[in-house]
C-alpha cells in the first residue's frame, strides 16, 4: 500500500476520499459498540457481580478511560510516524478480543481488566483516523468530514443498546440458569459484539495511505526512520512507573520535578482514600494525572514546536477543556439512560435498548454532522466560528437532560434524551477540527490524541464515575446526573475564551512553530 497523493482541489475531496471515510465511520461504529454495551448490561453485571453504582461508573469510564488516553499519546505519536492503516488493524483487533473476553468476567477486578485492554486498543483509532481525513479532505471540508466520522460514536452507541438489550432478555428467557459454557446474558452479549471486529480489521488493511499534508500544498514531511524506537521513547514518557525513566533522561532537575509531581499526585489519592473515596477511581485517575504531566514535560524536552502549538497554546486547551466539560455530562447520561430506564421506570431491557438506542444514534448522528457543517459554514466568514458551535453545545443539552433524568414515563424520558443528543453532538466536530487547525500536519495524530486527553480524563473518567457516587450517596439517580450540570459555568466560561484566542493563534501557527526550531 504505497503513499497516495490525495485530490488537492479545494473545491472537492476525491471519491477514494469518501470510500475511506465509509470504512472509518464503521471503525467507529465498533469502537463505541465495544465501549457503550456495557450500559445495558449494568443492572445484570451490577446484580451479578456484586458491585455498587460508582463501580458501574468505573468500569464503564475511568477503567477504560485512564488507559484510552495515556495509550493514546504515544499510539498518537506512532500515527504521526508509521502506516496509519496498520495501526489501525492491531488496535481493532486487540479491542475486538478483549470485547469477547469481557463475556468470560466472574467479577468486577476480571472485568476491569478487560476494560483496560477494550481502552488501550480503542486509542489507535482516533489518532490514526483524524489524521487519516485530515490528509485525505481539504480545510474547508475537514469539519464535515471529521463530524461524518465522528457519528460513528452514537451509532455504535445507540446500535450496541439495541444489540444488547435483545441479546440479554432473550439469552436469560431461553437460558434462565446460564446458557452454553454457564454464561448469562450480559456475558453472551459482550461475545457477540466483539468477535466481529476481527474480520472488519482485514478490511482496514486494503486502505492506501495518503501523503501527509499534500491536500494543503505542503510539502510532506521527511519519513521517521524508527517510528517504533520513538514509540518506545514516547512510552518512557507517559506510562507509570517507567515515567521515572523518561524523567531520567531528561536531567536530575527533570526527575526531581517528575518526583514532586507524583508525591503530590499520590498524597492528594491517599487523602481522597482517607475521605472514604473508593481507591481504585481515584488511584486511576491520580496515575491518568500525573502521566499527562510526565508527558507533558518531556514533550517540551523533546519535541518544543509540537509543545508549543498544543500544550503551550491556551486556544488549544481551552478548545479541549470545552469540549471535555461537554463530553462529562454527555458520557454520564448516555450511560446511565439505560440502568434509568430499568431501575427506575421499569422499562424492558429490549424496549429500553430500542427507543434509548435508535433516539442516541439518530441524535448524535444529526447533532454531529449538522453541527460540522454548520461549524464549517461559519468557519468561512469567521476564524473562531467553529467556537459557536461548541458553545451551543455546552448550553442547549441542559434543559432536557435535566427533564430526561427527572422523568417518571419512559414516554418523556426517550424525546427528552434525543433532543439532548442533538444538542450535545453538535459540538464534537467543531471541537476536532477547530484543534486540528492549529497544529501541523506531523502533529495531527499528537493532537488528536491530545484533545482526547479532555473527552477522557475530563469526561469519560470523572463523568460516569461521580454520578454514581453521587447517586450511591444519594439513594437516587435523577440526583447523580443532575449534580454533574454544576459544571456547565466552566464549560462555558472555556469556550468563550477559546473563541477570542483561536484566530490569532491559528494565524501564527508556523511563525510560533519556526520560533521554537521547527523546519518549515
Amino acid at each position: 500500500m504505497a503513499d497516495t497523493v490525495p485530490d488537492r482541489g479545494e473545491a472537492q475531496a476525491s471519491g477514494y476520499a469518501w470510500y475511506v471515510l465509509g470504512i472509518l465511520f464503521l471503525v467507529y461504529v465498533l469502537n463505541f459498540v465495544d465501549r457503550q454495551i456495557i450500559s445495558i448490561l449494568a443492572e445484570d453485571i451490577k446484580r451479578d457481580l456484586h458491585l455498587a453504582d460508582e463501580d458501574l461508573g468505573f468500569l464503564y469510564g475511568t477503567a477504560f478511560g485512564v488507559f484510552y488516553s495515556l495509550f493514546g499519546i504515544p499510539l498518537g505519536r506512532l500515527a504521526d510516524n508509521w502506516h496509519r492503516g496498520r495501526l489501525m488493524v492491531i488496535g481493532l483487533a486487540l479491542w475486538s478480543t478483549m470485547t469477547a473476553l469481557s463475556g468470560l468476567s466472574r467479577s468486577g477486578g476480571h472485568l476491569a481488566a478487560a476494560r483496560i485492554g477494550v481502552g488501550i486498543g480503542e486509542a489507535t483509532a482516533s489518532p490514526s483516523a483524524y489524521s487519516l481525513i485530515s490528509d485525505w479532505f481539504p480545510k474547508r471540508l475537514r469539519a464535515t468530514a471529521l463530524s461524518i466520522y465522528s457519528a460513528g460514536l452514537y451509532v455504535g452507541g445507540g446500535v450496541s443498546l439495541f444489540i444488547g438489550g435483545l441479546i440479554v432478555q432473550n439469552w436469560n428467557r431461553a437460558y434462565p440458569g446460564g446458557g452454553p459454557l454457564g454464561l448469562v446474558g450480559w456475558q453472551a452479549a459482550f461475545m457477540a459484539v466483539g468477535l466481529p471486529g476481527l474480520l472488519v480489521a482485514l478490511w482496514i488493511a486494503t486502505l492506501k495511505e495518503p501523503i501527509r499534508g499534500a491536500v494543503e500544498g505542503l510539502p510532506p514531511p521527511p519519513k521517521h526512520p524508527a517510528p517504533f524506537a520513538e514509540f518506545g521513547r514516547e512510552l518512557v514518557t507517559i506510562i507509570p512507573p517507567l515515567t521515572l525513566i523518561g524523567a531520567a533522561m531528561g536531567g536530575t532537575r527533570a526527575l526531581a520535578i517528575n518526583l514532586l509531581a507524583a508525591g503530590i499526585t499520590v498524597a492528594a489519592v491517599l487523602g481522597l482514600i482517607g475521605a472514604g473515596e473508593p481507591w481504585p477511581q481515584w488511584t486511576a485517575v491520580g496515575i491518568g494525572v500525573y502521566a499527562v504531566f510526565s508527558w507533558g514535560c518531556a514533550l517540551k524536552r523533546r519535541d518544543p514546536a509540537t509543545f508549543a502549538l498544543i500544550v503551550a497554546t491556551p486556544a488549544f486547551v481551552l478548545t479541549v477543556i470545552a469540549y471535555g466539560l461537554n463530553a462529562f455530562l454527555a458520557y454520564a447520561a448516555s450511560f446511565w439512560a439505560a440502568p434509568y430506564a430499568l431501575r427506575v421506570l421499569h422499562a424492558a431491557p429490549a424496549e429500553a435498548g430500542f427507543f434509548i438506542g435508535a433516539s442516541g444514534a439518530l441524535g448524535g448522528f444529526l447533532g454531529v454532522t449538522l453541527g460540522g457543517i454548520v461549524a464549517d459554514r461559519l468557519r468561512r466568514t469567521n476564524p473562531a466560528g467553529r467556537l459557536i458551535v461548541v458553545l451551543f453545545g455546552a448550553v442547549a443539552p441542559l434543559p432536557f437532560m435535566a427533564t430526561a433524568f427527572t422523568a417518571s414515563s419512559t414516554w418523556l424520558l426517550y424525546p427528552m434524551l434525543f433532543i439532548g443528543q442533538v444538542c450535545a453532538a453538535t459540538a464534537l466536530g467543531a471541537a476536532a477540527a477547530t484543534t486540528q487547525d492549529l497544529v501541523l500536519p506531523r502533529m495531527r495524530g499528537t493532537a488528536t490524541a491530545t484533545f482526547f486527553i479532555g473527552t477522557t480524563l475530563l469526561g469519560l473518567a470523572l463523568g460516569p464515575y461521580l454520578a454514581g457516587r453521587v447517586s450511591s450517596l444519594s439513594g437516587s439517580l435523577s440526583t447523580g446526573m443532575l449534580s454533574l450540570m454544576l459544571s456547565a459555568p466552566i464549560t462555558i466560561a472555556a469556550a468563550i475564551m477559546a473563541y477570542r484566542l483561536v484566530p490569532r493563534a491559528e494565524a501564527t501557527r508556523e511563525e510560533r512553530a519556526r520560533a521554537v526550531g521547527e523546519a518549515i
